[in-house]
């Protein structure tokens, strides 16, 4: 092999998914059959990475969307982690051989996939269609699905309720504040704005406000700030799709391993998807606040944030039919809809590139 063709794998990996498009994950070419991923996590600085573990799941589909671009030139990926580097910036060795393998079917999805965040269609999912999502996360995971009317508005509640506490906490700001690139269908490392969610109007106001976080707080306490993003952004949406998908590990995620497991199973559960024409959204913040408060750390200065975080995850769990032991990993929602006019690119090549 050489090292154009690493470099077109890399090309594809590059479209994995990542919070917020963070893209956690630098690579180094050690040798023809040797790629040195070279991850970290923003959890010094960014609320929602709790203890590392979403930017872990991000290396883990990058480490997933990097094995299946390697079967379109009938190689096999065979990553590990590297000992004795710290989870907060982990090392990932992936080693490549020919294998006379065929490309994989999932391989043309890796850059077509997207986030919708708009309205899907609520036609319900059909029985191969689940079966088929099923299959795609492997035996060591399990699927929930949220599809009634009734189930779609009990999700709904509890994302109503997440949403008035990621606009309300101020450790969240710095994190809204960052992630949206405005005036833009495209961005490379970011949120374009006109993929958010919100109407052009809102857009605006949200612009504006959010300049500050005097501004933020004025707005939610006296003007009911939060009511037509929580409206727009979270309830609507929430009945708005075939319905919602929660994945639950087997066992136990105690390691970074488990984590990076995950997010190898969250990129197949994606990409098949795709592949079935459908559209996903990820809704990782209720499972990140039921993160924090199951382990019971507080993440806001403000301690009606942390009591509302444990009634959230009590809501999350009755609706899941779980106990406060079980794990979740990744909770999204999925359905039909038109393909989003607006979305995430990737950070060119070079930029990703360790020198």
């Amino acid at each position: 092999m050489t090292r154009d063709i690493l470099l077109q794998i890399l090309d594809l990996a590059r479209w994995a998914p990542s919070g917020d498009n963070t893209q956690p994950w630098r690579f180094e070419l050690i040798g023809d059959d040797h790629i040195a991923v070279h991850g970290y996590d923003t959890r010094d600085h960014v609320l929602y990475d709790f203890d590392g573990h979403p930017s872990h799941m991000a290396h883990g589909a990058f480490l997933e969307t990097l094995s299946l671009a390697a079967t379109r030139f009938g190689l096999l990926a065979e990553w590990s982690i590297r000992p004795g580097q710290p989870d907060a910036a982990p090392i990932y060795d992936v080693k490549l051989r020919r294998a006379g393998i065929s490309e994989d079917p999932l391989v043309p999805f890796i850059t077509t996939r997207t986030v919708q965040r708009r309205a899907m269609s609520t036609t319900s999912l059909r029985p191969e269609h689940k079966a088929a999502l099923i299959a795609a996360v492997g035996k060591d995971y399990t699927l929930q699905f949220f599809e009634s009317f009734k189930d779609r508005l009990a999700v709904a509640r509890v994302l109503w309720n997440n949403a008035y506490i990621r606009l309300t906490c101020r450790e969240a700001y710095p994190v809204h504040r960052d992630i949206i690139e405005w005036n833009a269908l495209f961005s490379a490392d970011r949120i374009p704005d006109r993929a958010v969610g919100t109407d052009p109007l809102t857009t605006k106001l949200m612009q504006w406000v959010m300049q500050s976080w005097e501004r933020v707080n004025f707005f939610n306490r006296f003007l009911g700030g939060t009511i037509v993003p929580r409206v727009q952004l979270d309830f609507i949406p929430a009945l708005a799709c075939a319905g919602h998908v929660l994945l639950r590990p087997v066992a136990p995620a105690l390691d970074l391993a488990a984590h990076v497991k995950a997010g190898v199973a969250l990129q197949r559960l994606w990409l098949t998807s795709a592949a079935l024409g459908l559209h996903l959204q990820p809704e990782m913040t209720p499972v990140i606040f039921r993160w924090y408060a199951r382990s019971g750390r507080n993440f806001s200065i403000d301690p009606e944030i942390a009591a509302r975080a444990q009634t959230l995850a009590k809501r999350f769990e009755d609706v899941a039919n779980a106990a406060e032991s079980d794990d979740f990993s990744f909770f999204c929602r999925i359905g039909k809809s038109p393909v989003p006019l607006a979305r995430s690119t990737r950070k060119n090549l070079t930029d990703l590139a360790v020198s």
